[in-house]
């Protein structure tokens, strides 16, 4: 109808019907674009009542220094106390005002139970919940695990509004989330985003599959919750990735599952058991996994095997690699700690290694993980320099086979080129290659020689390496 019109009508007429057909094209596609967009609306209004607001306090206990501005474990103390007087009429405080700080919460329980982080709370000597109705109620704590960053804290109280709680592991990658919390005190703030990375490991953070999104989260919102569409918790908000300490696209939650198992130990027992199988394990490259004979870089490499410990009497091996743990798929060596952290102490469960090229399953009884300072691992890193691999490799004399309990192998007098850049330095022992997934232990320094002569160029050779009690798989890829 628009062309006939515009053939028949004359030249101002015809425009004034070409801007009425504009604007309709235009009120479409605009329709069109919010259909598609979500309305977090409901969500807010229905869900929004059960989050709080949490204040702490802590009383910094410190002598004045007597000179203003400057404690006693500060660099410059002792220039001042040494040259300058202290001021004469200054008086020396007991200790410092009350430290505030700010973060978020969710209620999970309408009798007053609260999830929120643990370094929330950390250090606390009150706590107070500001509550969406105003109300401001103080709290006790009923236990938080440092390891997973999850605290559960109590108010009395009855009849509050509490959260729904979903299923993280239906979540999908580009899925809309919605975060509400407190940023900079501010309550209930809303920012949404999607699902940018599921399963994600975080340095010294091998117990928490973290849900990474895009949804803006800055310091007030830890211990706040990371909604579906649905109004269902799926997370809660705990950490950032940041060069300046505010919000840069990066966002880190715990999954829901996994906080509400550790609220669920902390309320019955106290504290969080996690179980441990008393191995170390590493990546499995690409060059590691030729020269295990593997068909894919996947599993978890074990570089070590406790004596006695709970995988060693199951009958694992220096070398294996484990492709299951209790029915689970371990793909990546950080999927490991999870699944077996996850299981109970004292379980008895089913893995599967890769030993040899072949396939082998083993029960294994669980122990309990216990709080220690994490071994020191070498990590392998690409080299791009041409040339053999760099070792200068030495017999040991009969004091260092004393001193170092060494039945075999040869001590590493320099590493340079590749070797260095892998990380092997002098004074480590290169006890044996892997070929096939089959150890060849090193007695003399033929043995080695033999082994790199039989390479040819591009390709990788795969050494086991002894650092002070630490022993590691590296991969050194000859000269191209």
């Amino acid at each position: 109808m628009s062309v006939f019109l515009a053939r028949v009508c004359s030249g101002p007429l015809r425009r004034v019907l070409a801007l009425v057909h504009t604007a309709l094209l235009l009120a479409v596609v605009q329709a069109a674009a919010a259909a598609e967009l979500p309305d977090f609306t409901a969500l807010v209004a229905g869900q929004g009542a059960a989050v709080v607001n949490i204040s702490t306090t802590q009383q910094v206990r410190e002598r004045g220094s007597g000179f203003p501005g400057l404690g006693e474990g500060e660099r410059m103390f002792d220039f001042f106390r040494r040259f300058v007087p202290p001021h004469p009429r200054l008086p020396e405080p007991e200790s410092e005002p009350d430290d505030e700080s700010l973060g978020s919460g969710f209620i999970i329980s309408a009798d007053g139970y609260i999830l929120t982080n643990a370094h929330v709370i950390d250090g606390a000597d009150e706590i107070l919940v500001r509550l969406a109705d105003k109300r401001e109620l103080p709290a006790r704590v009923v236990g938080a695990d440092e390891r997973s960053d999850v605290a559960l804290i109590k108010i009395e109280a009855r009849g509050l509004p509490q959260v729904v709680l979903g299923d993280p592991g239906a979540l999908k990658v580009g899925e809309w989330v919605v975060a509400i919390g407190s940023p900079f005190g501010f309550d209930h703030s809303v920012t949404a985003g999607i699902v940018s990375a599921k399963g994600r490991s975080l340095p010294d953070e091998n117990f928490v599959p973290f849900i990474q999104t895009d949804v803006a989260i800055n310091p007030g919102n830890s211990g706040g919750p990371l909604f579906n569409l649905r109004g269902e918790v799926v997370g809660i908000n705990s950490q950032i990735y940041s060069r300046t300490g505010g919000f840069m696209g990066v966002s880190f939650a715990i999954p829901i599952d996994v906080a509400m198992d550790v609220q669920a130990q902390l309320r019955d027992e106290g504290r969080v058991r996690r179980g441990r199988i008393g191995v170390a394990i590493q990546e499995v490259s690409r060059e590691l996994a030729e020269g295990f004979g593997l068909a894919r870089a996947e599993g978890a490499l074990v570089s070590t095997v406790e004596p006695d410990g709970p995988a060693a009497r199951a009958g694992v091996e220096q070398g294996d690699v484990i492709v299951r743990f209790a029915g689970r798929s371990v793909a990546n060596s950080t999927d490991l700690p999870r699944v077996v952290a996850a299981s109970r102490p004292g379980e008895r469960v089913e893995l599967a290694v890769i030993r040899g090229g072949a396939e082998r399953h083993l029960a294994v009884v669980v122990g309990e993980w216990a709080e220690e300072a994490p071994p020191v691992r070498m990590s392998a890193r690409k080299d791009e320099r041409a040339g053999g691999v760099g070792l200068v490799l030495a017999e040991p004399t009969a004091a260092q086979r004393r001193e170092r309990r060494l039945e075999y192998g040869l001590v590493v007098e320099r590493a340079q080129g590749v070797a260095a850049l892998a990380g092997i330095r002098a004074g480590d022992v290169v006890l044996a290659t892997v070929r096939g997934g089959k150890h060849q232990p090193l007695h003399k320094l033929a043995d080695f020689e033999r082994a790199q002569a039989e390479l040819k160029d591009g390709r990788s050779i795969t050494v086991l390496v002894l650092r002070g009690e630490i022993e590691s798989y590296l991969s050194l890829k000859t000269g191209e």
